[in-house]
C-alpha cells in the first residue's frame, strides 16, 4: 500500500508540472500579490488554480556572503544539515494543530494507510531522524529542501493542495526549518564526505580554474571565498546551531509562493511555515552587519596553472553589477549577443565559427546583492590556448568600444521575446522568477514588462552600458592546461 501511494502521488505531480506549460503561456498578464505579515515577514503570491499543487521559497539573508573567512562553507553546511533530522519540540510549542497536524475540520487523508501513517509521523512532536524525514516526505508525495547561495539561505516545498497532505506538509516543513537536529555524528560523517569531495575535486580541472579565477576576480570579498579542508575543520554543530538561529528569522523573511491557493490559504500558509521560529521583531534585532561592495581590480592578471589535462580551461573576466542597476536590461542583451546567445553570439561566430578553436565559448553576467562576475568562459587545445585568448580578448575588446550593429540587436531581441514563455513555463521556473522579484524588490509587474523592457534597448543603450561596467584591460585570465 505504501509503494502505490507514493508511486500516485509522483504521477500526479508529474501530471500536474507537465500540464503548466499551456496554462501559462497563454496568460497575457501575470497577476503577483504582495502583502506584509504581522511577523514583518513578506509575501509574495502567484495564484495557479488549474493544477492542484503548490511550489513555496523562502528567503533570508543567511548566505555565504556572510561567512566568517576561516568558516567559509558555514552557511552551505548550515543549510545541507536540515535535512539530517529534527529535534524534539520545546512543550511551549507543542499544541493541538502541531500534534494533530491539520487545522479543524480538515478532511482526513484519503491516501489510505501509508498517507495516514506519514500523518502521524509527519505531525509529531518528538525527534526524526534523516531516515524518518525522508520517508515522511515520501509518503506524503511532497518534496522539501535547503540550500545556501552567496546571498540567501533558501528553503524549498512542493505539495499537492489535498487538504490534509498539505497540511501535512507544511507542518513537516515548519519542523524542518525551525527545529533542526544538527547531530554531532552525522556532522562527522558529512564532514569525512565533503572532505573526501574536495580532495577529488581538486583532481578536475574545471574546479581548479574556478576556484583560482573567483580569487583573482572577488580578492578577499565574501563571493571569493572557497571551503576547504581547513574551513571545515573549523566548523562545529554550535556554529552550525548559531549561524541557523542568526540567520533564520522569521521577520526577515520573504515568501514565495505559485500554485492553486488563493490569498487567504497562501497567508496561512506562509505563518504557519514560520510558526515555530521565535518571534521576534525585527526592530528589536542588530542590524545585519553591513557586507563591502567588491572591489574593482587595478590591473590585468595573467594566470597559468600547469595541469595535465586534455583541454585548457580559460576563464577571463572582472566584476561586473549588481542585480540592482539600471543597466540591467541593456546588459542582458548585449550579452546576449556578446557571448550569451550559443551559436549566434559574436564570440562563437569568431572564436568557433571563423576559426575553429573551440567547440564552445560563452559569456555571462552574474549579478547579485553586490558585483557577480562577467565570465568568458572556453576550453582549446592546450596547443590553442594563446590565440583562442588573444581573440576572445579582442572580441569583448572590440564590443565594448562599438556595441552591436542593428541586425544583431534586432536578432538578439527576437530570440530574447520569442523565448520568454520558456523562462515561466512550469511552476518551478515561475517560482524561481517571483523569488527574484521578491530578493531584488523588483516591481510586482516585472515579468509582465519584460519583453517591453528588452524592446526598448537600443544600441547606444548597450554600448553605453558595457563601457561602464567592463574594463577589458583590467580584466583577469586564468588558462589551465595549456601546452608550456
Amino acid at each position: 500500500m505504501m509503494i502505490a501511494t507514493k508511486k500516485i502521488a509522483a504521477r500526479t505531480i508529474a501530471v500536474c508540472a507537465t500540464g503548466l506549460f499551456v496554462h501559462i503561456s497563454a496568460q497575457a498578464v501575470i497577476p503577483v500579490q504582495h502583502w506584509t505579515q504581522a511577523s514583518g515577514a513578506q509575501v509574495y503570491l502567484v495564484e495557479s488554480p488549474a493544477i492542484a499543487m503548490v511550489d513555496v521559497q523562502i528567503d533570508f539573508d543567511a548566505g555565504s556572503r556572510r561567512d566568517p573567512p576561516a568558516q567559509a562553507g558555514l552557511a552551505s553546511m548550515t543549510a545541507n544539515m536540515l535535512e539530517k533530522g529534527v529535534r524534539a519540540s520545546p512543550p511551549h510549542q507543542q499544541g493541538p494543530q502541531d500534534r494533530l497536524g491539520r487545522t479543524a475540520g480538515a478532511a482526513a487523508p484519503s491516501g489510505g494507510s501509508a498517507v495516514r501513517e506519514a500523518t502521524s509521523v509527519g505531525a509529531m512532536d518528538s525527534a526524526l531522524d534523516e531516515n524518518a524525514l525522508g520517508e515522511a516526505w515520501a509518503d506524503l508525495g511532497g518534496q522539501f529542501g535547503a540550500n545556501a547561495s552567496s546571498d540567501r539561505m533558501s528553503f524549498s516545498l512542493r505539495s499537492l493542495t489535498d487538504p490534509a497532505l498539505l497540511d501535512q506538509a507544511v507542518a513537516l516543513a515548519a519542523r524542518q526549518i525551525a527545529e533542526p537536529a544538527y547531530p554531532d555524528a552525522v556532522w562527522q560523517r558529512e564532514r569525512q564526505r565533503l572532505d573526501a569531495a574536495l580532495k577529488e575535486s581538486y583532481t578536475r580541472p574545471g574546479s581548479v580554474v574556478g576556484r583560482a579565477y573567483a580569487k583573482a576576480v572577488y580578492g578577499s570579498h565574501p563571493y571569493g571565498y572557497e571551503m576547504t579542508e581547513a574551513t571545515l575543520a573549523n566548523i562545529s554543530v554550535a556554529d552550525l546551531q548559531a549561524a541557523h538561529a542568526a540567520g533564520v528569522v522569521a521577520c526577515r523573511a520573504r515568501v514565495s509562493l505559485v500554485g492553486a491557493v488563493t490569498r487567504a490559504q497562501a497567508d496561512a500558509m506562509a505563518a504557519r511555515l514560520l510558526s515555530r521560529l521565535p518571534a521576534v521583531p525585527c526592530a528589536s534585532l542588530p542590524p545585519l552587519p553591513a557586507v563591502p561592495d567588491v572591489a574593482p581590480l587595478a590591473q590585468a592578471e595573467d594566470i597559468t596553472i600547469p595541469f595535465e589535462s586534455a583541454q585548457a580551461h580559460v576563464l577571463i573576466g572582472q566584476p561586473g553589477f549588481k542585480r540592482a542597476d539600471p543597466d540591467y536590461f541593456p546588459l542582458t542583451v548585449g550579452n546576449y549577443i556578446l557571448g550569451g546567445g550559443g551559436f549566434v553570439s559574436r564570440l562563437t561566430n569568431e572564436v568557433r565559427e571563423k576559426r575553429g578553436l573551440t567547440y564552445g565559448i560563452s559569456s555571462s553576467f552574474s549579478p547579485g546583492l553586490h558585483a557577480g562576475s562577467f565570465t568568458v568562459g572556453l576550453q582549446t587545445r592546450p596547443d590553442q590556448a594563446a590565440q583562442a585568448v588573444q581573440i576572445a580578448r579582442q572580441v569583448v575588446r572590440d564590443f565594448v568600444a562599438s556595441g552591436p550593429t542593428e541586425a544583431e540587436l534586432k536578432a538578439a531581441k527576437d530570440n530574447l521575446v520569442g523565448g520568454f514563455a520558456l523562462r515561466i513555463d512550469s511552476n518551478r521556473k515561475l517560482l524561481g522568477n517571483l523569488a527574484g522579484i521578491a530578493w531584488n524588490d523588483l516591481p510586482l509587474d516585472y515579468l509582465d514588462t519584460w519583453t517591453q523592457q528588452v524592446e526598448k534597448v537600443s544600441v547606444a543603450d548597450i554600448k553605453a552600458a558595457f563601457a561602464r561596467k567592463l574594463q577589458p584591460d583590467k580584466m583577469v585570465t586564468v588558462i589551465l592546461g595549456a601546452a608550456k
